[in-house]
């Protein structure tokens, strides 16, 4: 007789409930990092304000036309960010971040959305940046990729040839039913 004695079952939903409550509570708290948006135009004439730029300890010309590069490929102007690549490569020359810019170009003309995309190309800046900067932390990613187009290309020249094949012998099917025809009559 009396009241059913709460059991610890429900104490310990309870619990569980009040910690998930806490830690919702406490995450609308964190303010999430501001991101920083840059129009085309912006990137393009170079005319990003200086206090929207990342705090670098490099200065840099190169550095700046990285970010520029970087920015316009994220917006899919690959063009323009080939060109910044170029502008890097003119500017430093052997030294970093000429091995990045290289490792971009390569990227550029590997990627899937460039309509302008060429394998060859870029296992050619693949391989400058091997060559040109062994000691990169780009140069094993260069290689990488390099074997990955080589493997690409390769199945590409597998496809087409065995394409060619099934065309062959669609030609010689069509023969073969249209002598079937003839003996039929």
């Amino acid at each position: 007789m009396g009241r059913k004695r709460a059991g610890t079952r429900e104490f310990i939903h309870f619990c569980v409930a009040g910690l998930i409550f806490l830690l919702l509570l406490g995450c609308t708290f964190l303010k999430e990092k501001e991101r920083v948006e840059f129009s085309r135009e912006e990137v393009r004439a170079g005319s990003v304000p200086k206090q929207n730029l990342p705090k670098r300890d490099e200065t840099s010309a190169a550095s700046e036309h990285l970010f520029r590069a970087r920015k316009l490929l994220e917006q899919r102007d690959y063009d323009g960010s080939l060109k910044e690549c170029q502008l890097i490569l003119s500017l430093c020359g052997q030294n970093p971040p000429g091995d990045e810019a290289l490792f971009s170009m390569g990227l550029i003309y590997a990627h899937f959305g460039n309509p302008k995309k060429d394998y060859g190309k870029s296992i050619v800046f693949m391989n400058k940046l091997i060559k040109d900067y062994p000691q990169s932390p780009f140069a094993e990613q260069a290689r990488i990729w390099v074997r990955v187009l080589q493997e690409n290309e390769k199945l590409g020249q597998t496809i087409q040839k065995l394409n060619q094949v099934i065309e062959e012998s669609k030609q010689v099917d069509i023969e073969i039913e249209e002598k079937k025809r003839e003996k039929a009559k």
